[in-house]
């Protein structure tokens, strides 16, 4: 493309923000034939039917209208009453829970109200690649902090306490973890809460993933106590746990001070969430237990058939407790994690997305999802295990 010379007219912000590491590959991809694609985390499975019904007759009953700024009323109160039943965390519906169009907008509210021009946030890495981006985008300063496979991708909270300096303004950690699949321990998060609390910080937890775990347990950071409920801003949505991408429908809670200044920024830029996947959500948070453990049974046997071929063919690969990402080593191959990812794209058609993209705890590593049909993580072994005789 003719550079016509406009960028000059474009913020520092914008023009030195790095392009996703996840849309490039995907991009490639899509002009190539014969892809199988383990690079875009979104579930393969289709809204169920009843959830999808409840969307169809939102519109046939003429719902198409602005909701509140909050959203309706009806869906806060079932975000609530879920978050109680699943957690023993209570939030107040018509003061303390936000419905955003999806998680990335609950996280871009959430910087946004909450930081100054130079505020520092620290941020756990291998992570989601829009949370330095979205620091970034609110004049803040991204501070990351590299966990390590041996540990498990625990974050080391005295890592997190090193890090502080006067310009911290929170700490922001997303569990279970995309891209490594980690699931925070109980004792972890006490230790980053304690910090938090002893210095005076806003805890951001993302927690999308929050139903798709194996055999673990997950945590949700506001349930800890109810001090570190009052520091905490809490991020959920409906994308993986209900295959709802498409949607755009998430959440943000916490304090009232703090989801008024959500609020703010929300009515200014997006006015409401979609109404019909607001309907969508309520009908799913009613009745669609049944179908996320259909979803979490069907993941956990394909994550088992990938980690374990992964493992075999020697790129050693921690074991994954949420989320539905394998996160192996690819240093076997002899290979930089853009480089493995490149050729193996060119040379045997199987996506995957570099971990560089995921910060620098990601380096060394490449992010393979399985939110893909059992037959074609097979396949895409069986072009791993060509790939690595040439390159291991």
């Amino acid at each position: 493309m003719t550079d016509t010379g406009n960028t000059r007219y474009l913020s520092r912000r914008i023009a030195g923000l790095k392009p996703s590491g996840i849309r490039r590959f995907f991009d490639i991809a899509a002009t190539m034939k014969d892809v199988i694609s383990l690079g875009i985390g979104e579930p393969d499975f289709i809204t169920p039917k009843p959830i999808l019904e409840a969307g169809i007759r939102s519109l046939q009953n003429g719902e198409t209208h602005y909701t509140s700024n909050s959203g309706k009323l009806e869906l806060r109160q079932a975000i609530a009453d879920n978050l109680l039943r699943l957690y023993d965390v209570k939030y107040d519906p018509v003061s303390e829970i936000i419905a955003t169009v999806g998680v990335s907008e609950a996280l871009y509210l959430a910087m946004t109200a909450i930081l100054d021009p130079g505020d520092e946030v620290i941020i756990p890495t291998p992570c989601f690649v829009a949370y330095q981006a979205e620091v970034i985008l609110a004049g803040g300063v991204p501070i990351e902090i590299p966990a390590r496979m041996e540990d498990n991708f625990q974050v080391d909270p005295a890592r997190i306490r090193d890090a502080i300096t006067p310009r911290t303004k929170a700490i922001f950690i997303g569990y279970p973890s995309n891209p490594s699949g980690a699931v925070a321990t109980r004792e972890t998060l006490i230790e980053i809460a304690k910090i938090a609390e002893q210095n005076d910080l806003v805890l951001i937890s993302d927690e999308i993933y929050d139903r798709l775990v194996y055999d673990f347990e997950h945590v949700c950071v506001p349930a800890l106590s109810e001090s570190i409920k009052r520091r905490t801003i809490l991020l959920g949505g409906f994308s993986k746990d209900y295959a709802m991408t498409g949607w755009r429908i998430g959440y943000a809670a916490g304090p009232a001070d703090l989801i008024k200044g959500l609020v703010r920024v929300h009515q200014y830029t997006i006015m409401s969430a979609p109404t019909t996947a607001q309907d969508a959500a309520i009908e799913a948070l009613s009745n669609g237990e049944p179908f996320v453990q259909q979803m979490v049974a069907e993941y956990n046997r394909r994550r088992r058939l990938l980690v374990d071929g992964l493992n075999r063919l020697g790129l050693k690969t921690f074991e994954p407790r949420g989320a539905f990402y394998a996160f192996p080593n690819i240093r076997a191959s002899g290979l930089d994690d853009e480089t493995f990812a490149e050729k193996l794209l060119q040379e045997e058609h199987v996506a995957v997305v570099p971990g560089n993209a995921f910060g620098p705890g990601g380096e060394g590593f490449v992010r393979a999802c399985y939110a893909t049909e059992y037959g074609k993580i097979e396949e895409a072994l069986l072009r791993l295990e060509r790939f690595m005789q040439r390159h291991g």
